[in-house]
C-alpha cells in the first residue's frame, strides 16, 4: 500500500505497548488522524522529536483498510515548538491549544483552514510581542468555534431574541454556563460580555490574528470574551477543559 504523505501538526502522543507511541494529529489534506508510531520511544527512533506537541511535520502513514488507526512510517521536522516550551506560560497555552483542536475536530474530515488557524496562532506565539500567547488562545478559541459551526449568535439574546446591537437601545450581553449564546439584561445570565469585547470579537472575524498584535495583551486583556468561548467550547463538547484554568493561572 502506498504511503501518503502530509503536513500536520501533533495534537497529542499516548505511550502504546513497551516503544510504540499512538499519535493524534492535524493533516493538511487528510484531517485530524490517529496512527501508530513503531519504536518511537526508543532512542533512535525514526521519527526523532518530530513528534513533540504541536510540531509542525511533514508525515508519511499509510492506512489500511477497515482501520481505525494508520500507521506512521517516518516525519519530517518542519517547525518545532521547542522556543516556546521554555516559557512556562507560554507550554500551557501550547496545551490549551492541542486540547480545543483534539475535543472539536472529528476524525478524518479535510479542514486546511483549520489547520492554517493553527498555524497562524503559533506564528503570532513565536512573534517577539509581550503578551502575545493571550492573543494566540482568545483568537483560536474563537476561529475553532466559528470553523466547527459552533459559534453563536452574537448580536441577539438566545432567550427573547432582542438585537444587543440596536443603535438606538444598546443591550449589555451575558452568559451562562452550560447553554450556548447570550442573553440581554432582562433574560441575565451570570457572567458579562462586555461592549468592548463582543466588538473585538467582530473584528476577529473578518481580520488575521497579526493585526492585533499592537494591542498590549496581558491576562487581563478581554479575559471575559476567553472565558465566554471556553464556556462555549465546553458545552459543546460536554466535558471541562483541563487546560483552561491552569492558562488563566499560570
Amino acid at each position: 500500500m502506498p504511503a501518503r504523505v502530509s503536513e500536520a501538526f501533533v495534537l497529542q502522543t499516548y505511550p502504546f505497548q513497551e516503544s510504540d507511541l499512538v499519535v493524534s494529529f492535524l493533516s493538511r489534506d487528510f484531517g485530524k488522524l490517529r496512527g501508530i508510531a513503531k519504536r518511537a520511544r526508543r532512542p533512535k527512533s525514526p521519527f526523532g522529536s518530530g513528534l513533540e506537541r504541536l510540531s509542525r511535520i511533514r508525515m508519511s502513514f499509510f492506512q489500511k483498510e477497515n482501520r481505525e488507526l494508520v500507521g506512521l512510517d517516518s516525519c519530517e521536522l518542519i517547525q518545532s515548538q521547542f522556543s516556546l516550551v521554555s516559557n512556562y506560560q507560554a507550554g500551557v497555552a501550547l496545551d490549551f491549544l492541542a486540547e480545543i483542536a483534539e475535543q472539536l475536530l472529528p476524525a478524518a474530515e479535510p479542514n486546511e483552514r483549520f489547520f492554517r488557524l493553527l498555524a497562524a496562532v503559533l506564528e503570532v506565539m513565536h512573534s517577539d510581542k509581550p503578551g502575545a500567547l493571550w492573543l494566540a488562545s482568545t483568537y483560536f478559541s474563537l476561529w475553532a468555534l466559528r470553523l466547527s459551526g459552533l459559534l453563536p449568535e452574537l448580536h441577539a439574546c438566545l432567550g427573547c431574541g432582542a438585537w444587543l446591537d440596536d443603535p438606538d437601545s444598546p443591550q449589555r450581553a451575558f452568559f451562562k454556563r452550560g447553554q450556548n449564546g447570550l442573553f440581554c439584561s432582562q433574560c441575565r445570565g451570570s457572567f458579562e460580555l462586555f461592549p468592548e469585547s463582543r466588538a473585538i470579537a467582530m473584528r476577529m472575524l473578518k481580520e488575521p490574528a497579526a493585526n492585533f498584535l499592537d494591542i498590549p495583551w496581558t491576562r487581563e486583556t478581554f479575559a471575559d470574551l476567553r472565558r465566554f468561548l471556553v464556556q462555549q467550547i465546553e458545552t459543546q463538547i460536554e466535558r471541562k477543559l483541563l487546560t483552561a484554568p491552569v492558562l488563566e493561572t499560570a
